[in-house]
């Protein structure tokens, strides 16, 4: 039996992006994200919300460009950090000892350290209620080789990516497959 939690932002998984941007001054700063996703393949966007006070909203409507970050569980205390302080009153990459890198395409930086970084230039931004989605294009995706499979292809268990569950405040590793894509589902195919 399934009981109602009435409307809520709820999905599961969430997943943990750091957004990354440079203020008017050329300062690098990181925001966790967990409302976001592809949002379309062609041209190649991701979505992310965010809430217009954040100094990472500003950044982008005046670069229009940022980074969206894929963590990796080594780095899960400092993901959490950049998640918890403002770019106005901090420097998180020196706070976390995180390395800011300038993207190549982009003016926006990511933290060497993460294993998948898509470099974004402003598509678009929606106002919804009281947050805004802003639309990347994505212009350059670099993962580390590190992180790739046999086959070349980037591996979840090697990236090491967690997810976050907004009811219980908490972040998931993720990485153990289950089945094929587009595979498992052929026994109900007639």
């Amino acid at each position: 039996m399934k009981i109602s939690l009435g409307a809520q932002p709820i999905a599961y998984p969430l997943p943990v992006f750091v957004i990354g941007t440079y203020d008017t001054n050329g300062k690098a700063d990181a925001m966790v994200a967990a409302w976001g996703g592809i949002c379309a393949s062609e041209p190649p966007c991701i979505s992310v919300t965010i809430n217009p006070n954040h100094q990472t909203f500003k950044n982008i409507q005046e670069t229009k460009a940022f980074t969206v970050s894929i963590p990796d569980r080594q780095h899960m205390k400092e993901t959490d950090y950049c998640g918890m302080v403002s770019g106005k009153d901090r420097d998180k990459f020196q706070d976390t000892g995180l390395t800011p890198v300038r993207a190549e395409h982009v003016s926006a930086p990511y933290a060497g350290e993460f294993p998948v970084v898509l470099e974004c230039r402003l598509f678009d931004i929606h106002e919804i209620g009281t947050a805004r989605q802003i639309i990347g294009e994505i212009v350059d995706v670099k993962i580390e080789e590190a992180v790739l499979g046999y086959d070349r292809k980037p591996d979840l268990q090697k990236i090491g990516a967690f997810a976050f569950d907004v009811m219980k405040m908490e972040y998931y590793s993720l990485g153990t497959p289950i089945g094929k894509a587009w595979d498992a589902g052929k026994k109900f195919k007639q």
